[in-house]
């Protein structure tokens, strides 16, 4: 392996020569303790900055594998080095001078939730860790000066204080261990103890403003109701109380304002751990659940929608229904079924973003017109089914009706941030008001399995009208777009955490609201980007789509179905719901 002076030697060497001449740099170099690869050097100062990564063995990094011996505490791990790498380097961000992206230090920019990343990566090779750095340069001639200084002294003052166990408060990175063992340990218990979810008296759920997600300063402290509080006794933490929300049916109001959508919102992220001071770090929620929404113009493909929708008067088979511009009902339908399929356990439904018509008909709609007279069966008939029979919980913030009332296991009343448990007093309300206005719809049965992508959904022309990119969009896009292609250079793009494009395909993901960071969307459109080159939609089900993935990535990590060796940098990884929800939207 070439050493640290060798690199050194070699940028001297090419200093104000013409900026491809950084090229001649990629490759691996050993130096103290750790060995720095350049993967990727950019095309001029103004591109993409130049792809780096470091590794320290475990031998020479010295932190105890206690902190790492098992899947949850290795993810934390990796959690927490990104953190303070990333702290470390922004010291150093731009503190080497030229133009465009010169003197650029980054890496990952985690949010709260604590996600595995391949910004940093702990096996049996060591630690590493991938970041991005702008080759400087005035105008397009190289200085080589100044990516010395980044190479020789300002990194390797971060990789020591980050990487190498003795630079670290060895109680803080304990405590990080500990943290994800107590969160783990809460995720066996709701399964032991048929909960749906956990919150700990203490937690503060508000957020500083809408697109913050800081916790807000004085936010009120949650407090269980006695009736559901239980305590947990965790192996580090110990004792610990809080609301456990039971498997069933939960419907959670109040009035406007007062914490309905907050708690609701802390559930939906709580599928993730969160890291220490975030408020919510001891939120749990059922891995699997599934927020719920309308999603008026999604596409639908090849769905059986029965169980909500039937006899629809154009005479269309809804038991595979496939359309490009869905309505708010079906679109939410189809969610449902797809979201069984994914393996949901928990449905997350707030009624603002719901459509109407399938969440409820009231009585006197349904006096007008006739049961016959209307395809859809709403959710309403159809929630106490889905947990007795398929086994399928629903949590619902409902502020409009009480139809919901009479099939509700436990109401919770939100007053000023405050929960109460309300269900005896609302069963009450229930008998004076009078017989039950909701009835079980029959002919419950849940969908077969094996449903695969149909190969065209919609014309290029429809397909556009659903969203798809033009102009610059496809500007180096190498392959033909669409479904079987075989280029394994098919281009992906990713628009932020909202939408990804493959190809000349857009999918749009606005909607998929436990999407939490754009390194989960770049993952996914490089799985995309995996089943559109081997042709898997022509070949397998969804399911078994998903499965493969899921078994290339355990195999070989993220970077196994990236584009590039490169690319693997800016991945995260999404939970299998959201693998199955980006599939299902994607036109191609």
């Amino acid at each position: 392996m070439k050493q640290a002076e060798d690199l050194r030697r070699l940028l001297e060497s090419i200093d104000h020569k013409s900026y491809p001449a950084y090229k001649s740099a990629q490759g691996a170099y050993a130096f103290n303790g750790y060995i720095l690869s350049i993967d990727h050097v950019q095309g001029d100062p103004f591109a993409s900055p130049s792809k780096v990564s470091i590794t320290v063995p475990l031998s020479k990094a010295g932190y105890p594998a206690s902190l790492f011996d098992t899947p949850w505490k290795r993810t934390a791990f990796e959690d927490y080095l990104v953190r303070q790498f990333a702290g470390e380097i922004a010291r150093y961000n731009f503190k080497a001078k030229g133009s465009g992206k010169s003197g650029l230090i980054a890496t990952s920019a985690p949010g709260p939730e604590i996600l595995s990343r391949t910004a940093c990566q702990c096996d049996e090779r060591g630690i590493t860790a991938r970041f991005e750095v702008g080759f400087p340069a005035f105008g397009r001639t190289i200085n080589s000066g100044e990516l010395i200084k980044i190479l020789f002294e300002f990194l390797p003052r971060c990789v020591q204080s980050v990487f190498f166990y003795r630079s670290r408060n060895p109680k803080e990175v304990q405590a990080v261990a500990d943290l994800a063992e107590d969160q783990h340990f809460i995720r066996e218990e709701l399964k032991r103890l048929e909960l749906a979810a956990f919150v700990a008296d203490g937690a503060v759920l508000p957020r500083e403003s809408g697109v913050s997600s800081r916790p807000m300063k004085g936010g009120v402290a949650f407090s269980s109701p006695e009736s559901l509080k239980i305590t947990l006794n965790l192996p580090h933490k110990g004792p610990l109380s809080g609301m456990g929300i039971r498997r069933g049916i939960t419907l959670i109001v109040g009035g406007g304002y007062h914490g309905k959508s907050t708690l609701l919102k802390a559930l939906e992220l709580g599928v993730y751990n969160h890291i220490a001071g975030d408020g919510r770090e001891y939120v749990i929620t059922d891995e699997t659940a599934l927020k719920l929404r309308a999603e008026d113009g999604r596409s639908i493909n090849n769905v059986n929608i029965s169980m909500f929708i039937n006899d629809l008067p154009n005479g269309k088979d809804t038991r595979c229904f496939s359309t490009p511009d869905a309505s708010g009902s079906t679109s939410q339908a189809a969610g449902v079924i797809e979201g069984i399929e994914a393996g949901a356990r928990t449905f997350l439904i707030d009624e603002d973003t719901s459509a109407t018509n399938f969440m409820l008909r009231d009585e006197l709609m349904q006096q007008i017109i006739s049961r016959d007279k209307e395809p859809i069966t709403p959710f309403i008939e159809r929630a106490r089914d889905l947990y007795e029979k398929a086994g399928i919980s629903t949590i619902m913030v409902a502020g409009s009706s009480g139809a919901y009332f009479y099939i509700a296991d436990t109401v919770l009343q939100m007053d000023c941030y405050r929960p109460f448990d309300i269900t005896e007093k609302v069963k009450e309300a229930c008998a004076r008001y009078g017989q039950d206005p909701t009835t079980t719809a029959p002919g419950f049965s849940l969908p077969a399995g094996g449903r695969k992508l149909t190969l065209a959904l919609a014309s290029r022309a429809e397909g556009n009208r659903g969203g798809s990119f033009r102009g610059d969009s496809s500007r180096g896009d190498s392959s033909r777009g669409g479904h079987g292609q075989r280029d394994e250079r098919i281009k992906t793009k990713v628009y932020g955490k909202d939408s990804l494009q493959v190809g000349k395909e857009q999918v749009d993901l606005r909607f998929v609201e436990q999407l939490v960071h754009s390194e989960q969307t770049a993952a996914l459109a490089q799985i995309m980007r995996f089943c559109v080159a081997k042709q898997l939609f022509a070949r397998y089900t969804v399911s078994q789509i998903v499965e493969l993935v899921k078994k290339e990535i355990a195999k070989g990590g993220l970077p196994a179905i990236g584009d590039s060796s490169y690319a693997a940098m800016g991945l995260c990884m999404p939970r299998t719901q959201e693998i199955f929800a980006c599939l299902n939207r994607y036109r191609g």
